[in-house]
This record gives structure tokens, C-alpha cells and sequence, in this order.
């Protein structure tokens, strides 16, 4: 059997191991929580090196992909020192190939929901997930970015792709370099919910990003919003419907209950490829499709 492991800063309560068959392969995904210490996960990634058929980096990233431009996350690479034979991602391949297949997926299925006036969307960090910019974007959405909310607690909204990708070029190579704590919750923090940004969450019919960011200043109702977002716990599910929240929609897909991060099922793919490397943009791409890999529609009012 193929073997997939995340190694994640994020906290150990979302822990979860199941098998699945993938292109006539079984794979073991497991995800590992480490609370947010980096150095465990250091020393986790150390003693299964070359054990496992590929690593995934959760909780974190390496680096963001701005449109074509790589800026590596410095304060992370520590964390990773260790790898020398076994494939390591972020969750990149799929946050371009899987998450850009979102805008689509919700006009489908949900278009009487999106028409005009209500294409807005809110998308809590767009320079992270630029599958997901660029989805939204490409399909007319009214976007609005909040890169400098949630990164840096700097109440400026961002509203066109071009003032994105500026703020982007000016403070990367500077916000790259700082703690990664500083920029992003890990361990317990990702459990708190501090409301924030209300008018933001109210004015969009959609609200898209990473669900630890959407979760930590989301207000105490969400009235028939839409949530695009990446990686759910049944947990997740419920304080969204708490919410009044109307349909959740997760990039990758619904296994046993959760939807997984996009490291690990990129993980697992390269598991069950059997190519002992990082897989190409296109790979990544074919295997999607022979697996027939879509966006999953939850729908909360059911």
C-alpha cells in the first residue's frame, strides 16, 4: 500500500488516517498534527524520510506563487531541513489546478444564487491561493482581497488584481522573511474565533480562502452565504451552519466525512503515480481528470 503523510503545524484535534483507492491504487492519507511546533515536525519529517511515498507540508507553506513569480516562505524551511529522499508539497500544484476550477463550479450549480448583483466575493488571502484569485477573477466576480487583514491586521480592503499583485511585490520579500506564526494561526490559535471584518463577510455572497483564516474573524452570522474554501472537518461544517451559512464548497473532495488539504492530496497523487518526484503541472492535471476530481457542494439548509 501507498503511504501519504501531512505533517502539519496546525492543530493535533484535526487529526484523521483513512485508506482509499485512487487510479486502482490503495493509499494511506494520514494527516499529523504538531500543534505548532515546528521543530516536532522537523523531527517527524526526519524519522519518516524515506519510509513514506511522499510528504505533505500542512498548516503551512514553502512559498507562494504570485501569477508566475515564486516567493519561498524562509521562516518554514527549517522545517523541511531534514527531507532528503522522500517528495515534499505544499498543496501549490493543486491550489492552481483544483482551486481554479471553483468560480466555474459555483456559477454551474448555484448560478440563480450568483446572478448579478451578487457576484461579490471575498477572498480572505488571494495572494496565497492564486488558483483561487484568478478562478473568481477570470469568471467577473466583484472581488475584494484581504491580504492586509488577515496577514497583517491592517484594515485595507483590496479591491482589482493589479493593486494585489503591487502590495504583493513590495511586501513579500520582506513579510517572507518574518515568523510564520506572525502571519498565519497555527496550533491552538487556529481554534480561536475572533469576529473581525464584519462588513467585508457581509458584503459578499461568497466568502473564499483558507477555512482556519475564513473561521478566525467570521462573525457570529453568515446569512445564506456561500463558503469556497479548501480543507473541512465535520467540526468546520457544523459552526457554519451555526452560522446561517447556505452552501459550503471545498476545492478538494469530501473523504470519510472530511475534505483533506490541498498538500495532501497532492501527496497522495504523487503516491499513487509511483514517480518518487514532485509531479508537473500537467500530471497533476491527468490524473484530475481520470479521476474525475470536481469541486463537493454541501448544502447546509438540507
Amino acid at each position: 500500500m501507498k503511504r501519504a503523510v501531512s505533517i502539519s503545524l496546525g492543530s493535533s484535534k484535526r487529526n484523521k488516517a483513512i485508506e482509499v483507492e485512487l487510479l486502482g491504487e490503495m493509499v494511506s492519507i494520514e494527516r499529523i498534527g504538531t500543534d505548532g511546533d515546528m521543530e516536532k515536525a522537523a523531527r517527524m519529517y526526519q524519522e519518516l524520510d524515506g519510509k513514506v511515498d511522499a510528504f505533505g507540508v500542512g498548516g503551512a507553506d514553502l512559498g507562494l506563487l504570485v501569477d508566475t513569480k515564486w516567493y519561498p516562505l524562509h521562516s518554514v524551511q527549517k522545517m523541511v531541513r531534514f527531507v532528503q529522499a522522500t517528495p515534499l508539497v505544499d498543496g501549490t500544484g493543486l491550489k492552481n489546478t483544483l482551486e481554479n476550477m471553483l468560480a466555474p463550479f459555483i456559477d454551474s450549480h448555484l448560478g440563480d444564487y450568483v446572478k448579478q448583483p451578487d457576484r461579490t466575493v471575498f477572498i480572505t488571502a488571494g495572494l496565497d491561493r492564486w488558483g483561487m484569485t484568478s478562478s473568481f477573477v477570470n469568471a467577473g466576480y466583484d472581488c475584494l482581497f484581504g491580504d492586509a487583514m488577515f496577514g497583517l491586521g491592517w484594515n485595507l480592503p483590496i479591491r482589482t488584481v493589479k493593486t494585489l499583485k503591487l502590495l504583493g511585490a513590495i511586501l513579500l520579500p520582506i513579510v517572507t522573511r518574518l515568523p510564520f506564526e506572525w502571519i498565519y494561526p497555527t496550533g491552538e490559535k487556529q481554534e480561536k474565533r475572533v469576529p473581525k471584518w464584519e462588513k467585508y463577510y457581509q458584503w459578499a455572497t461568497v466568502v473564499a480562502g483558507d477555512c482556519h483564516y475564513i473561521k478566525h474573524h467570521m462573525p457570529e452570522r453568515l446569512e445564506n452565504t456561500i463558503i469556497a474554501t479548501n480543507t473541512t472537518t465535520p467540526e468546520d461544517i457544523e459552526i457554519f451552519r451555526q452560522a446561517g451559512v447556505r452552501y459550503v464548497v471545498t476545492s478538494t473532495p469530501v473523504l470519510q466525512g472530511r475534505s483533506f488539504g490541498t498538500n495532501m492530496m497532492e501527496a497522495a497523487l504523487i503516491a499513487v503515480s509511483g514517480k518518487g518526484r514532485v509531479l508537473t503541472h500537467q500530471e497533476y492535471r491527468e490524473m484530475l481528470a481520470q479521476l474525475n476530481f470536481e469541486p463537493q457542494l454541501q448544502d447546509l439548509s438540507a
